[in-house]
């Protein structure tokens, strides 16, 4: 494998009040220590959509090396959208029975930390999965609220950046994407040829989790922080005018394909990798995998996204630069788990090396540990974009409250979806959207431990 990662920086992690119990005595003397002859161990995840066909396979070599490891048989439950992630922690923690272990998106992480429902990781715990040290510093930003309070063992990292046709960029005299968003936009439009079905941008309107980091990126770079304290900001005009630029790349800009409005990411992907779109914007080195194999193998590169909003030649006065969410998945054990020895074998297991180089060479997921991820940096040439990404990336909210925003925020397109197959999303539309997103998050974060 010729590519290679580097650490994550700039995450800076909020507290709440509430943490979970450490696994105590249940704890075991180590790793490979471990005897599950005669036990399951349920694992939750996320469906992976550009790549099911592998996660499939991945899951059941995974499965099968475990039995023969410990003598534990693995279940994984699947879930297909945010709000199916939300759920699953929510019912799970009210009712004390569920999965062992969650596979959580860096983003969940917070509203899996308020419910008390997962170990608080202490000292013990951490010796279980190889120590604390064996981790990329960085990737631990986004585990808990402080040091000493965690709940999420990093899995994988997947800054996010923007993929470009280096061929179509020559063609049009072009030599890097700009780094503003006004500056892209003016690029996809030059770049944009409806006669040869050729656009700026592939954009993936409908997909499950992509759309939300969008308005993220660009009311966070406007200065919007959606939630501080017990305060959420989700109706404030810095999101409004977020929507409007997401939706008018479509709408008012034209430089992505009108069939975009029911893309997924698959879909955005193939048009980029098949010569049909210029720029990919929000897309991580999971793409790698499937570029490598496509009509645009050694036409393309990455490159870090604008970090200057759209309507603006330079950062605002209280923007934050970001060019991507604290972006990965993070292992948490269920503090209901009547197996936590086993779950936490299984932990250490995932976040072993072997696995770490399978989740890059299968989905380009980028390597958590130190070891792993020292292995490739040194044949990096290509991530690079990628890694000076995680470097510019922040954290979203360390609230209880972030899963309903986040699940709120994606609602607004989903239910805007026809408006903008029709032509235009009025604003009218966006802000009754948001209000109703806004007095949701309002009523979670007042039943929640606050961030301070």
């Amino acid at each position: 494998m010729k590519r290679g990662f580097a650490v994550i920086a700039g995450a800076v992690v909020l507290g709440v009040a509430l943490q979970g119990c450490s696994s105590g005595g249940d704890s075991s003397s180590g790793a490979g220590a471990v005897d599950g002859k005669g036990k399951t161990i349920t694992v939750y995840t996320g469906v992976n959509t550009t790549y099911p066909q592998l996660q499939r396979e991945f899951e059941k070599q995974v499965g099968d090396d475990f039995t023969k490891q410990t003598g534990a048989t693995v279940v994984w439950q699947h879930g297909a959208t945010a709000n199916d992630t939300l759920t699953k922690i929510q019912t799970s923690a009210v009712s004390g029975q569920g999965p062992d272990v969650f596979d959580l998106g860096t983003t969940f992480t917070p509203t899996a930390y308020a419910t008390g429902a997962f170990v608080t990781l202490d000292d013990a715990d951490w010796k279980l999965v190889g120590g604390k040290d064996k981790f990329v510093p960085a990737t631990l930003g986004i585990s808990g609220p402080s040091d000493s309070k965690q709940i999420g063992v990093p899995y994988q990292s997947r800054p996010f950046v923007l993929a470009y046709n280096t061929k179509l960029f020559q063609d049009a005299g072009l030599t890097q994407p700009a780094d503003t968003w006004d500056g892209l936009i003016a690029q996809a439009k030059k770049l944009t040829d409806p006669s040869k079905g050729v656009y700026g941008m592939a954009i993936d309107y409908k997909d499950a989790l992509d759309p939300w980091k969008y308005v993220w990126t660009f009311a966070t770079q406007l200065g919007n922080p959606f939630i501080k304290g017990a305060k959420a900001h989700l109706d404030d005009a810095t999101v409004v005018s977020a929507y409007e630029s997401y939706f008018g790349l479509l709408t008012d800009d034209h430089v992505t394909d009108p069939a975009s409005v029911g893309w997924t990411a698959p879909q955005a992907l193939a048009a980029f990798a098949s010569g049909k779109a210029a720029i990919l914007p929000m897309t991580t080195s999971n793409a790698t995998p499937t570029l490598d194999k496509s009509a645009v193998k050694g036409d393309y590169k990455y490159a870090v996204m604008p970090t200057v909003p759209p309507g603006h030649s330079s950062l605002p006065s209280k923007g934050v630069g970001a060019a991507s969410i604290l972006s990965g998945d993070n292992l948490a054990v269920a503090d209901f788990s009547p197996n936590k020895s086993l779950a936490f074998e299984f932990v250490n297991y995932l976040t072993s090396d072997k696995i770490q180089a399978e989740q890059y060479q299968d989905f380009g997921n980028l390597p958590v540990t130190k070891s792993a991820a020292a292995k490739l940096e040194s044949n990096a040439p290509a991530l690079a974009p990628v890694l000076a990404a995680g470097k510019k990336s922040y954290s979203t909210p360390f609230s209880g409250a972030w899963g309903d925003a986040q699940v709120g925020l994606l609602n607004v397109v989903t239910q805007s979806i026809p408006d903008l197959a029709d032509g235009s999303v009025s604003e009218t539309k966006i802000k009754s959207l948001l209000a109703d997103a806004q007095d949701k998050v309002t009523k979670s974060l007042a039943q929640a431990p606050q961030s301070k």
